[in-house]
């Protein structure tokens, strides 16, 4: 069965956030989401997995790159700075208030993100495998475009 970015698009309610599986800081930033994220408006991919590339490849927004932080969100595509800053202004807490660095201009803040994703392995490591999620979050780690759309 064929599927596109419109199908998935249909669930609004989905936010999923694309990583690095292979990155201890991505990994690291993953399980920061998940322990603040008590709604589950979050789901994760990693960028190495066949959602990743099925999805992402049908969209001419974003090339596929494993520095790049992903969000998909409404049926729009977010990566790098402002991604990031979008999954911040979803988070509980204080969190949303980082958002009002988006008035800041977008090749400042990916300069900064860039830097920071071409250090990140020689700074945090790499991992040898993408990490395993804890039983409780099984469900926020979709494989297939079936899983994204059922609800959680």
């Amino acid at each position: 069965m064929e599927h596109s970015t419109t199908q998935v698009a249909n669930n609004k309610k989905r936010r999923l956030i694309f990583f690095d599986g292979d990155c201890n800081l991505c990994q690291y930033a993953v399980q920061f989401v998940l322990q603040r994220d008590q709604k589950g408006l979050f789901c994760f991919a990693s960028l190495q997995s066949e959602l990743a590339n099925e999805l992402l490849s049908a969209s001419s927004q974003v090339p596929l790159e494993l520095s790049s932080f992903i969000l998909w969100e409404e049926g729009s595509i977010f990566y790098r700075s402002t991604a990031a800053l979008r999954v911040a202004k979803g988070l509980p807490a204080l969190w949303p208030l980082l958002y009002v660095f988006i008035i800041v201009p977008t090749f400042i803040r990916d300069g900064i993100y860039n830097w920071i994703a071409a250090n990140r392995y020689q700074w945090w490591g790499k991992s040898a495998s993408c990490m395993v999620p804890k039983p409780e979050w099984k469900n926020r780690f979709p494989e297939t475009l079936e899983a994204l759309n059922t609800d959680l």
